[in-house]
């Protein structure tokens, strides 16, 4: 349940994870999606926002922890069960974001049942979660219990109880990225010296050009990354999950699809070569003094191959790894020469206390939104509303104008959060999968 004592950690890594972490879950929880500022968005199509940087930051900070941690273990001689451990891990982070999508494993509108016993039941689903994580299975399948048998008892009384809609259940998402990009990049740091690991990188970013930009798409007059659907990546998801189990918002592709996920790998790939860095015998100061070289390299080839093959998020194009792994490099070595060399470590407190636990803010902050989605309250006009727009029409809105109250909400959903995370902090436990 609980990592060793943070001061024998690599603490400019996790206030890195800690502020990416603290990002995703800035901009996924505004007041109202119609006001907000622009660097808090994505980027429509082609193009990138800070917001942009979020994503692969993350998967670039799951890479860098893969030679630290796999490493320790091959220190100690524990080969034997390395790939179990991958393997179930990689399975438990996907499941996780599965479940994420799926709770309450219900169609909470239309099932007829009592609202308090639905609620119930939904908090009992997400309790459960939470102790999956602390590997605390008595609990949990207990709560799964008791939750099922709530549902179970009224609707042998007659409710109407709707399954939750399986047709629909979107596939891809932000978890299931990490635990494919971790499953094969651990797989292939294990079986590769960083010489190959970079050849992998370089091919694969490569491959990956030549897909999007050469192969045609049936149906379409004109196969362009410039066309949201007349692209090869947005063909392959529709052809393979289906529109039904792709991103709603979008219907003709994913941002988290199956082809894009080959360079998303390479994201990953970057900084497992990152963590090898970092690992080696030199000194601190060539280690943050390659950090910001090899990252200003990067940012300069991934700027000049954007020229041809544009930065863009949704498509995860090879200029954008590239360009998002420089970013990547300058900023860790920013924090790695702050922080570990010269040892200002107060301000960071917060992102280390995020940093520790991101997986679980990562979750946890998803289902309490959700969960705010779904409680209704009466509105103005006696309709119920949820309990989101609630607060934030009423104590929000009033305070200032719709961009700054939608900002305000999110720093104080953030805030919240940073309460509830140092409570896991103090009493030094460490959610981990």
């Amino acid at each position: 349940m609980s990592d060793p004592p943070v001061s024998t950690r690599l603490l400019s890594l996790d206030v890195f994870r800690g502020m990416t972490i603290a990002g995703m879950v800035l901009v996924n929880n505004p007041g109202t999606w119609s006001s907000i500022y622009g660097p808090l968005k994505h980027a429509e199509w082609h193009g990138i926002t800070p917001t942009d940087y979020i994503f692969p930051f993350f998967l670039f900070i799951v890479g860098v922890a893969i030679p630290i941690a796999l490493k320790k273990r091959l220190e100690v001689g524990a080969t034997r069960g390395i790939y179990l451990k991958i393997i179930t891990r990689s399975a438990a982070i996907f499941l996780t974001g599965l479940a994420m999508s799926m709770l309450p494993f219900f169609d909470f509108a239309r099932t007829e049942i009592p609202f308090l016993t639905k609620l119930l039941a939904f908090i009992l689903l997400a309790a459960a979660l939470y102790f999956l994580f602390l590997r605390d299975f008595k609990i949990a399948y207990l709560l799964i219990g008791i939750s099922a048998g709530l549902i179970l008892i009224n609707y042998i009384f007659g409710y109407t109880v709707v399954p939750y809609n399986f047709s629909g259940m979107r596939i891809p998402g932000v978890l299931q990225r990490i635990a494919v990009c971790y499953l094969v990049v651990s797989i292939i740091f294990l079986h590769t010296t960083w010489k190959q690991q970079t050849l992998i990188g370089i091919a694969l970013l490569l491959f990956y050009w030549l897909l999007m930009t050469v192969v045609p798409v049936q149906g379409c007059e004109i196969t362009s990354i410039d066309d949201k659907a007349c692209n090869l990546a947005a063909y392959l998801d529709r052809a393979i999950l289906t529109e039904a189990h792709i991103w709603r918002s979008a219907k003709v592709f994913d941002p988290e699809g199956i082809l894009s996920t080959i360079p998303a790998i390479v994201t990953t790939l970057s900084g497992v070569l990152t963590g090898t860095w970092l690992k080696s015998k030199r000194n601190d100061l060539e280690k943050v003094g390659g950090l910001f070289f090899f990252g200003v390299v990067l940012l300069a080839i991934g700027w000049s191959w954007s020229l041809v093959f544009p930065l863009n998020k949704s498509l995860w194009t090879s200029s954008y790894v590239v360009y998002t792994s420089g970013l990547a490099l300058c900023f860790l070595g920013f924090c790695y020469w702050l922080i570990d060399i010269k040892g200002y470590q107060k301000w960071a407190k917060p992102f280390v206390i995020f940093g520790v636990n991101a997986l679980a803010l990562f979750v946890f902050s998803g289902i309490f939104a959700r969960l705010l989605g779904i409680i209704k309250v009466n509105g103005p006009e006696g309709t119920g509303i949820p309990l989101q727009k609630w607060i934030f029409d009423n104590i929000f809105l009033p305070a200032a104008s719709p961009v700054n109250a939608s900002l305000a909400y999110a720093l104080c959903f953030i805030l919240l959060w940073l309460f509830l995370m140092w409570m896991l902090y103090r009493k030094r436990i460490y959610i981990k999968v």
